[in-house]
């Protein structure tokens, strides 16, 4: 049986700081990393996220699926050996995703040509 292939990640918070580098699996899949980094969220940042619900990663500027695995995630440049890929962490609580959304719905509307605009 051949030897797991490994990636090693480093995950970029909002502020600069970062979780890791650590190795994971190829196979494993990017719900999986969510879960891990809320784990090991630092307990003393402003924000925290409270489930993998509220975290997106980025990496190479694309938002990865939750469903992709990090082989599956890996840009043709992430294959020089020894390199360190970095994801970057974006968290919206759902709490912020409602009030952003409610805010939208209560602004008031203006009608131009029997157009409704915001």
């Amino acid at each position: 049986m051949p030897d797991e292939e490994l990636v090693e990640l480093k995950f970029r918070l909002y502020d600069g700081t970062d979780i890791g580098p650590n190795q994971y699996s190829a196979a494993s899949t990017v719900a999986m990393l969510k879960d891990r980094i809320v784990s090991e969220w630092p307990r003393d940042k402003k924000i925290i996220p409270r489930t993998a619900s509220d975290v997106k990663l980025i990496c190479a500027g694309k938002i990865l699926e939750n469903s992709k695995t990090v082989a599956q995630c890996r840009a043709p440049f992430d294959e020089l050996p020894g390199e360190v890929i970095i994801m970057h962490v974006v968290v919206q609580p759902l709490a912020t995703k409602l009030k952003a959304e409610k805010k939208v719905d209560e602004l008031p509307r203006k009608t131009f040509c029997g157009c409704s605009i915001l």
